[in-house]
Formats: structure tokens, sequence, C-alpha cells
């Protein structure tokens, strides 16, 4: 007997032995169960996914001797005839070679007779949309009412081909490409029953190649066993399909990433050295930085990257260390390289140039550290230092004290003063700790700063209006407050087409989303709220509407937002101790970049 190849002879012949898909052999195998078999129904997905083999295995259940069944004995006539491809009663038609509607008027006038031998007539189209629109037509009647004793099934790669008139009649199956663990798991086993010794490196390498596709991996795997023998090394697997080994791939990427120009042009020339395809390297590098990418901003980076744990644990250690726009920056340099190597007469070149303009680039500034940088050169600014924050504490006259200042006279005031009103100064004191002297701090060695404790002062300029103001009627003057504070943050508060508070939200309304697209990321929504709350003295939660979208909203690097950290500080214990010792209540509590 002539050989069988691997793809033939691992053919599943129950739903049980058929690789992943398993929302669909659950759908197939309870109709079957509960009587409810549909006349048309049609499979689509990526080549090598099991869409013929499905609609056999239906077949098989439908006319086996036991059946209908979702379990065919794969022992009596009727299946072993399937099995062995020679039922009389199925018919496999290869769309593009009966793609005419004289094949279809053949195929009408076949169908009108009873099965011979089986329970079902099945007729299996394969690649059906190869058909003409004359050919569809012409089966449209059929499909919608054929005898009860045909049962219709068609397999195709390229559903968007096959007309809304024939989907409509048919029961729609997308099979999905295999994951990469039901694909190592099931050459692993070919490998076992096989006696053929196979690293675990090599066979994910073969997965990876097989794109989801088990035929091709079949395929691949047969043409390895034939090179390797009884034991299959991982050289053999890069020399076979010639193909770059990951850690090279890795090691370039890692090469780039930190400005190594003279270790990427070694690996490229040692590389190309073993006459491997260097669009072929191109692409694999830039699916590589696709992948770290994706890994630095995704939380769930598996569901993405159908990748073994051991590349993924490696991925996502290599993006922790560069920011977002760096890695944006790679990817976008070398998908111009790859573009230029596809029309290039020098591909390497093009590489080469490619490679170096991505190690020059360096790491990459967020524009909104850029604009602060801007600010803070601009002159009659002030650097201001980082500290906890600033807790305005209200102090309570002593009783005597308020006795004797209710019975002395009040001073006259200026008649252009304006009413008799105390003054902010008069009105509030700061809880503070002491420091040592500057010079005391220098003899031990500490540096010339002086630490800020959680309630550390007042900040004279703009201090927040009185709570409970409208937001407004205020929001030229919050504007004012931010410009001292983040220059461009105030620029694109000017942008926005409206406000309005709801609750504890403060609603900022855009009509363009280029407009506040810089606000959206997590550091700059904290800093809007912390600015909003400072100002207003409310726990507002701030949150931006796009015309047309949805609600985008601030939360802290820890899932919490400013409003905890407000709270946190109203319940400092040296902010209690202060409110005890002078008498007083916390009225107003800043937390802003301002009160740092």
């Amino acid at each position: 007997m002539s050989y069988l190849v691997l793809a033939r002879k691992w053919r599943p012949q129950t739903f049980e032995e058929v690789v992943g898909q398993q929302p669909v052999i659950r759908t197939l195998q309870n109709a079957i169960e509960r009587n409810r078999i549909p006349h048309a129904i049609i499979f689509s997905g990526v080549r090598g996914v099991g869409k013929t083999t499905l609609a056999r295995l239906v077949a098989k259940a439908l006319n086996c001797q036991e059946g209908p069944t979702k379990a065919p004995c794969n022992s009596c006539a009727h299946c072993t005839e399937i099995t062995a491809g020679s039922a009389i009663d199925l018919h496999e038609i290869d769309g593009a070679s009966n793609r005419g509607i004289q094949e279809i008027r053949e195929l009408k006038e076949n169908i009108r007779f009873f099965p011979t031998r089986s329970r079902y007539k099945v007729i299996i189209i394969d690649e059906v949309h190869m058909l003409t629109t004359e050919a569809f037509n012409a089966l449209l009647k059929t499909l919608e009412e054929p005898p009860a004793h045909v049962i219709f099934m068609f397999a195709t790669t390229e559903l968007h081909k096959i007309p809304i008139t024939i989907l409509s009649r048919c029961q729609r199956y997308e099979l999905q490409k295999v994951s990469s663990r039901d694909l190592f798991a099931f050459f692993a086993k070919i490998a076992r029953e096989e006696k053929i010794r196979i690293s675990e490196w090599a066979l994910n390498i073969i997965v990876r190649e097989a794109g989801g596709s088990v035929r091709d991996g079949l395929s691949l795997l047969d043409q390895i066993f034939s090179f390797g023998g009884e034991e299959i090394t991982d050289e053999d697997v890069t020399e076979v399909l010639g193909l770059v080994d990951s850690q090279v791939i890795s090691s370039m990427a890692e090469a780039v990433l930190n400005g190594d120009l003279g270790a990427g042009l070694r690996i490229l020339e040692e590389t190309s050295a073993f006459g491997v395809d260097l669009k072929r390297l191109a692409n694999d590098l830039l699916y590589y930085f696709r992948s770290l990418l994706i890994c630095r901003v995704s939380g769930a980076p598996q569901k993405l990257l159908d990748l073994p744990d051991v590349e993924l644990e490696e991925l996502l250690r290599i993006g922790a260390d560069h920011t977002v726009e760096t890695l944006q920056l790679y990817f976008n340099m070398l998908l111009k390289g790859v573009e230029a190597m596809q029309y290039s007469s020098h591909p390497r070149l093009a590489f080469e140039m490619a490679l170096i303009r991505a190690a020059e680039a360096g790491n990459v500034v967020p524009v909104t550290e850029l604009l602060d940088k801007l600010v803070t050169l601009q002159p009659g600014t002030v650097a201001v230092p980082p500290a906890a924050a600033a807790a305005h504490v209200e102090k309570a006259p002593p009783p005597a004290a308020a006795k004797r200042k209710k019975a002395e006279p009040q001073p006259k005031r200026a008649a252009s003063a304006g009413p008799e009103k105390t003054t902010q100064q008069e009105k509030e004191t700061v809880a503070e700790t002491p420091s040592p002297p500057v010079k005391q701090r220098e003899e031990r060695g500490a540096p010339n700063t002086v630490p800020q404790p959680a309630a550390a002062k007042v900040v004279a300029d703009n201090l927040p209006p009185p709570s409970g103001q409208e937001v407004r009627r205020n929001w030229d003057g919050f504007i004012d407050y931010v410009m001292d504070r983040k220059k461009w943050m105030a620029h694109t508060l000017r942008l926005s087409s409206g406000v309005r508070e709801e609750g504890s939200d403060l609603i900022l309304k855009f009509d363009d989303p280029s407009d506040c697209k810089v606000l959206q990321s997590k550091e700059n929504m904290k800093f809007l709220t912390e600015f909003s709350q400072d100002f207003f003295q409310k726990e507002f939660k701030v949150r931006i509407k796009i015309r047309g979208g949805d609600l985008h909203e601030s939360v802290g690097e820890n899932g919490t937002g400013p409003q905890e950290e407000r709270r946190a500080l109203a319940n400092d214990p040296l902010v209690q101790m202060a409110t005890e010792i002078l008498g007083g209540r916390v009225i107003h509590i800043r937390t802003g970049p301002r009160s740092r």
C-alpha cells in the first residue's frame, strides 16, 4: 500500500477527534440528537480547520446504521463506505470544477430520486463560492424547499462571496483558527504515536508556522519527520523550514531597543549569510514589535496573542522597560521599512536603513511632559518642590477672646473698601510642623530641602472659592486657576463645547475627539480631577463626553481616584492633631501639583 500522509492518516473519524471547534461540534451533535437537522448547512473558515471533515462526519452520523446518532459506530457498512469515500449516496462536488449552470441542473435531476442504500442523500459542495451567479440562482428554489431525503452541506473559505440569498437559506457555522495549545497537544500526540522524539521548542515552531491550520501543521510535521528520522532536533526544524530562530528575532529587537546599532547589523549579517529570506526576517521583526506593543497596552495580552507561555513572559518583560510611544515609533519605522522592501531592488539596504533609523530614534518623551518643560522654561515661572498636599485649617477663637473682640469697637474702613469683611489671612491659619534649621541639617549631612508634611502650607494665590458655587458661573475662573499650573491643559479646556455638573460628576463635552485626546490619559485625567476638586472644593469625578461617543472617566494608578486621596488627607493624623490643638476645622483640601 502506498504511503498515506499524516493529513489523511489522522483525519478525524468521530466528533471527539476533531481538534478545536467545540461550539460547532456541540451544536451539530445536539441537532442530531434532538432531530433538528437543517436541510442546508454552510461551513466557513480558513484552510485546514475541518470544514469538509465536519461535513463528512455529519453525513456519517445521519446515515449510520445506529443513527441518526451523534456518535457514529464507524463499523457498519454505511460508516465504512463514507470513510473510504465510496458511499453511493454521498456526493462530493468540487465547486471550482463544477461551477456552471449545467452541473447544477444535473444535480437537481439527481436529487429527485430516493437514496439507494442510505437514510439520506447528502450533497457536499466544496469551495462553493466558486459557483457562478447563474448556478447560484438555479440552486435557490431547490435549496429553499429540497426533498425530505436530501441534505445540502457547503464549505467555503470566502464566505463574503456567497450571495445573501444562499446564506439566508442555510445554517451558518463559522470555524475559528485552532489555538496554539490545541495544535501543540495534537502534534505531540502524533509524534508519540509515530514513535518520533521531538522537542517542545520544535513543536512550538511548527505550531507557529501552521497559523491555526491543522492541515498546514500536519504537512510541515510530515516533512520534518521525513528529514530527521526518529529524533528531530531544533536545528532540523530551522533548516528544513528555512525559518529564523525566535532567539535571533529577540536579540535583534533588543539591539534596536537599546540603540546598539552595531549588534543589530551584525545579527543581520550573520542571518543573511545562512540564506534566510530578508523579507521574512523583517516581517518577523515587525510582528515581534507588534506583540511588544500589545503586551505593553493590554491588560490580558494572552487573549490577543496566541503564543506559548515562555515567549509571552519574555515579551512582557521586555515591553515593561519601554514606553508605549517608544514601541509605537519603532513599529512605525519598521513598517515603513518593510513596505519599502516590497518595491525595492535592494531590499537589504532598505532593511538596514530601517534598522538604523529605529536604533537612532531613542526614547520618545510624551507630549504632555514636553509641554510642562516648556512652561517651566518661561520667564517668571517658579518650580514648586513636591509635597504631599495642603490643608487649610480655620481656627476657632477662644471664648474670652471672642467676647473681648465683640466688645471692642471695630475700626472704621475707607468708603471705597466696601462692606466690612475679614481678610482671608485673618480668617485662616495653618497647621505646620517645625523643621530643623538649614545649617543643622547640613551638619547632619541631610539634603538642603525642607520636608513637607501632609498639612503643610496655605497657597496664597488663587484661593478656592467657597464651596457650593456653580460650575458654569466659575468656569472661566477655573481655567485661569489651571493656567497657573498647566498652561497647555487650560488651553485644551477652552476647546470644550460645554460643561455641566451632575451629582458628583463634572462632565466636559467636546465635539472633536482630537481636542481632548491628550486629556484622556490616566495621568492627565488625575491632574484634571485634582484641579477641579481643589478649586470647587467638591468631591468631583471628572468625565469627558465626546459627541457620539461614550463617557471617559479617570481612575488612579491603583484603581482609585483623587477622591480617596482627599479623604485620606482629611483623616491624616497630623491634620486631626492640628484641628484639635487649634480648635478648628478643615475647610479646604488641595492635592494639585502647586500644593505639593
